[in-house]
C-alpha cells in the first residue's frame, strides 16, 4: 500500500514522478505528477556567476528623542523581471523589495530578488517604512504571480473589514483569489522589537491602488491597533499602503533576514521572491569580540564584506559572502511555476471544499526541481585558495539542506555561528561531520570555508538532503539523496590561486565571544505538533497543527488539545519570565520550528512514544535525553523538531506584545500550524 511516505523524485522529463519502494526494495513508479514545464536537465548549469547581494541604501540618518541614531529606510515591494535563468533563457517576472530613497548619489535604488541586504549595528536602532507597491504603471493593482487558495485561514481582503482574517465559506469550490495582493515584512531573528514592528500576520496591507473595490478590507485587523502603538512610540503615522517599522537591533551580532509574513500567503509571496538579508555587527558579540588564542589579540575574520555605496558590479573582491538557497521551479516561458492544485501532491482531483476538508490548490509540501541560489540558479562563484566567510541561509519552501562539501578536495569548513551569533566554540564540520551542514528551513549558518588547500579547479557544493519531506537519519540509509544531476547539486565553485597571502585567523585558533546563559526556566510549557488527515480521502493531510498538552508525559500518556489560528492564546508568558518549551513532535515529519521575538537556548531532545489512536504521547521508557549538536549551541531562532521526540528550549520573554510562533515549513505555516502568543497582559484596545 503507498501512503503519503512515497516520495518525490525528479526524473529528466518536464514531469515529477512519484516513486515508492516495492517489498523488493526496488524505486517502482507509481504516477505521474505534473511539474513546470522546463526541464531542469535542459538548463545549463554554472554560466551565471553568483549575485554577491549589494548593501540596502539608508534614506536618511537622523537623532530620536534621547539621543540615539537611527537608520531610516524607504523601501518598497515590486514587480519586476529578472534573469534567473542562464542567459538564453526566459526572464522570469518576480517580486523584489529596494529601496526608492537614498541619503547618497551613489545609493543603489535595485529591486532584486533576493533584495539587498540591510547593514545594522548593535543598539543602533534601523525604522524601515515597508511600502506595498505591488501595483502597474497606470496605478492599478497587479494580481498575484501564483494561484492563491481562498479556502485556508487567510488574509482574506474581498471578505470586507468584517471577514478579514478568517476561514471563508463557500457554497462551491472557489476559484483562485486575484485581486490586489495583501504584504507584511517580518525580520526573521529580530529581538526585542516591538509587536506594533514584527510583522503581524494579521497586521497587512494593500497596495494603494485605484482600483480596489470598495467593499474589499484594505488592511489587517490588526494594522489599525498597530498604527496607533507606533504613532505613540516613535513618532510615524502609517498611511495607505504602507507602515513604518523599527528594530532596535539589540541582538548578538548575528545572521537576520527579512522577508513577507502575510495570513495564509507567506508561502506564496516568499516564492514570488521578497526576501533579503538583515546583518547585525558590532556589540560586545561582534566581530571584533573574538579573539586569536595565539596571541590573546583580537583575530581577523575574512573580509571584506559589501559595504553602503559600493560600486556595482562590484569592482573588488568580497571574502565575506551572504548566501541564500532556495528551490524553483518553472515554466517553459520562465514563469515561476508552483502547483495549481492539490492534485500535485497526492493525485486527489476532489471534491474540495466545502464538499470534504480538503483544499482545492494547497499542497502540505512543495519541492522546487531547481536549486537556486542568491537569485540565480546554479551559479558560479570563483574563490581563491584563502578562507571565506559564507553566511548561509536555506531560504527554500519545504526542503531540508544537507549541504555537502566532500567533492571538494582539500576544503576545510568550520561553523562559527548560527542564527543568534556566534557559537560556544568553532565547529569543525570537515573533520568531526563528515564535511555536511545540516540546515532546517529558515536556519542560518556562518562558515569559515578554507580552500587554503584546494587545488586550482571548479568543484561543486552538493546537496545530499532528501527530494521530500526531512525525517532524520543518513542520507542513502535512511532517505534517498536528492538527485544527483539537479537538487544534488548547489553550485560551482572555481579555486585559483591566491593572488596574496590569507590575513585571516585559522578558524581552529578562533576564541569566539562568551555566551552567558539564561537563568533557569521558572515554567515549563508542554507543546505538541500535530497533522491533521482527512476524514474524506485515505492518508491525505488535511491541515499541519499545534496543541498543547495538559499534564508531564515523563509520568503517563498524556492528551493532547489542538489548536487553529483562530482560538484564544493559549501561552501567555510574564513579562521577564524565563519559561521552557517542549516541543512534542507526533507528527513523522521534521519540523524547523521559530518563535518570533526571542532567541533561545537547545536544552536537550528525547524520545516519545506517539499512541495516534489515542491521541497521547509519552516520553519513551528507558530513554535518555540527548544534548544539543555542537552546531545549535550558543542562541537560535528555529531549531529542528524530529518526529518521535521531544525537543526543549528555553527562551526569555522579555517584550510585551502580541507574537506568534509557527513551523517554518511555509506550506505548513499557512494552514494552521501558526499559532498566536502572547507576552504579558492582553494590551487595552487590542483585536480580540
Amino acid at each position: 500500500m503507498f501512503t503519503r511516505r512515497t516520495f518525490l523524485k525528479y526524473t529528466g522529463g518536464t514531469v515529477l514522478t512519484l516513486f515508492a519502494v516495492n517489498r523488493f526494495g526496488v524505486p517502482v513508479a507509481i504516477a505521474q505528477i505534473p511539474g513546470g514545464s522546463l526541464d531542469p536537465g535542459v538548463v545549463p548549469k554554472f554560466q551565471t556567476p553568483l549575485l554577491i547581494p549589494p548593501v540596502m541604501p539608508k534614506a536618511a540618518l537622523f537623532t530620536q528623542f534621547g539621543g540615539k541614531r537611527v537608520d531610516y529606510y524607504e523601501i518598497a515591494l515590486r514587480q519586476l523581471s529578472q534573469q534567473i535563468l542562464p542567459a538564453g533563457l526566459p526572464a522570469t517576472t518576480v517580486w523584489g523589495y529596494g529601496a526608492v530613497a537614498a541619503g547618497s548619489k551613489r545609493g543603489l535604488r535595485l529591486h532584486n530578488a533576493p533584495s539587498l541586504t540591510i547593514e545594522a549595528t548593535w543598539n543602533t536602532p534601523v525604522r524601515v517604512k515597508w511600502i506595498n507597491d505591488l501595483k502597474d504603471a497606470a496605478g492599478n493593482f497587479l494580481p498575484h504571480l501564483l494561484p492563491v487558495d481562498p479556502t485556508l485561514h487567510w488574509a482574506n481582503p474581498p471578505g470586507s473589514t468584517a471577514g478579514r482574517d478568517t476561514r471563508p465559506t463557500f457554497s462551491s469550490t472557489p476559484a483562485p483569489y486575484t485581486g490586489p495582493v495583501p504584504m507584511i515584512t517580518h525580520v526573521h531573528g529580530a529581538v526585542g522589537v516591538g509587536d506594533e514592528s514584527d510583522g503581524y500576520a494579521e497586521a497587512w496591507y494593500l497596495p494603494d491602488a485605484s482600483n480596489i473595490p470598495a467593499d474589499f478590507a484594505r488592511e489587517g485587523s490588526w494594522y489599525e491597533f498597530f498604527a496607533g502603538k507606533a504613532l505613540a512610540k516613535f513618532g510615524e503615522t502609517w498611511g495607505p499602503g504602507f507602515a513604518t517599522f523599527q528594530y532596535p537591533n539589540t541582538n548578538r551580532a548575528s545572521t537576520l533576514w527579512y522577508h513577507d509574513h502575510t495570513l495564509g500567503m507567506t508561502r506564496l509571496n516568499v516564492y514570488a521572491g521578497p526576501a533579503g538579508f538583515y546583518l547585525v555587527r558590532g556589540g560586545p558579540a561582534g566581530d571584533a569580540a573574538v579573539l586569536d588564542t595565539r596571541s590573546g589579540t583580537p583575530a581577523l575574520l575574512p573580509g571584506p564584506a559589501p559595504k553602503a555605496n559600493d560600486k556595482f558590479p562590484p569592482n573588488k573582491s568580497y571574502y565575506e559572502i551572504p548566501v541564500a538557497i532556495q528551490d524553483r521551479s518553472f515554466n517553459a516561458d520562465g514563469s515561476l511555476f508552483y502547483p495549481d492544485s492539490r492534485a500535485f501532491f497526492d493525485d486527489i482531483a476532489g471534491p474540495f471544499i466545502p464538499d470534504s476538508d480538503i483544499s482545492p490548490l494547497w499542497n502540505p509540501e512543495f519541492f522546487g526541481n531547481m536549486l537556486m541560489v542568491n537569485g540565480t540558479t546554479w551559479p558560479f562563484h570563483t574563490v581563491e585558495q584563502v578562507r571565506y566567510r559564507l553566511r548561509m541561509l536555506n531560504g527554500c519552501q519545504s526542503r531540508f539542506l544537507i549541504l555537502d562539501f566532500n567533492a571538494i578536495p582539500g576544503v576545510e569548513v568550520w561553523q562559527i555561528g548560527n542564527e543568534g551569533g556566534f557559537l560556544a566554540a568553532p565547529v569543525n564540520l570537515s573533520a568531526d561531520h563528515g564535511n555536511r551542514l545540516l540546515m532546517g528551513l529558515a536556519e542560518r549558518a556562518d562558515l569559515i570555508v578554507d580552500f587554503g588547500q584546494v587545488p586550482p579547479g571548479n568543484y561543486v557544493l552538493g546537496n545530499v538532503g532528501p527530494d521530500e519531506p526531512f525525517s532524520g537519519g543518513e542520507p542513502g540509509d535512511d532517505f534517498d539523496m536528492a538527485d544527483p544531476d539537479t537538487t544534488g547539486q548547489v553550485m560551482q565553485l572555481r579555486v585559483v590561486p591566491a593572488v596574496a597571502a590569507d590575513p585571516s585567523t585559522p578558524p581552529q585558533f578562533l576564541q569566539l565571544p562568551a555566551i552567558t546563559p539564561l537563568a533557569a526556566e521558572t515554567f515549563t510549557r508542554r507543546l505538541v505538533l500535530l497533522e491533521e488527515m482527512s476524514a474524506f480521502f485515505a492518508d491525505a493531510p488535511a491541515e499541519a497543527l499545534l496543541g498543547t498538552l495538559a499534564g508531564d508525559p515523563a509520568e503517563a500518556p498524556v492528551a493532547w488539545s489542538k489548536h487553529l489560528w483562530m482560538e484564544p492564546v493559549s501561552e501567555n508568558p510574564a513579562l521577564g519570565a524565563t519559561e521552557a518549551w517542549e516541543l512534542y513532535n507526533a507528527t513523522g515529519d521534521a519540523h524547523p520550528m521559530h518563535i518570533h521575538e526571542v532567541v533561545f537556548e537547545v536544552i536537550d531532545r528525547q524520545d516519545i512514544f506517539v499512541d495516534e489512536q489515542a491521541e497521547t504521547v509519552q516520553l519513551a521508557p528507558g530513554s535518555l535525553p540527548t544534548p544539543a549538536e555542537p552546531w545549535e549551541t550558543g542562541f537560535k531562532d528555529t531549531v529542528i523538531a524530529y518526529p518521535g521526540q521531544v525537543t526543549r528550549l528555553r527562551a526569555q520573554f522579555n517584550t510585551p506584545g502580541q507574537f506568534v510562533w509557527h513551523c517554518h515549513i511555509v506550506e505548513h505555516e499557512d494552514n494552521e500550524m501558526m499559532r498566536p502568543y502572547r507576552i504579558g497582559p492582553h494590551q487595552p484596545g487590542q483585536p480580540g
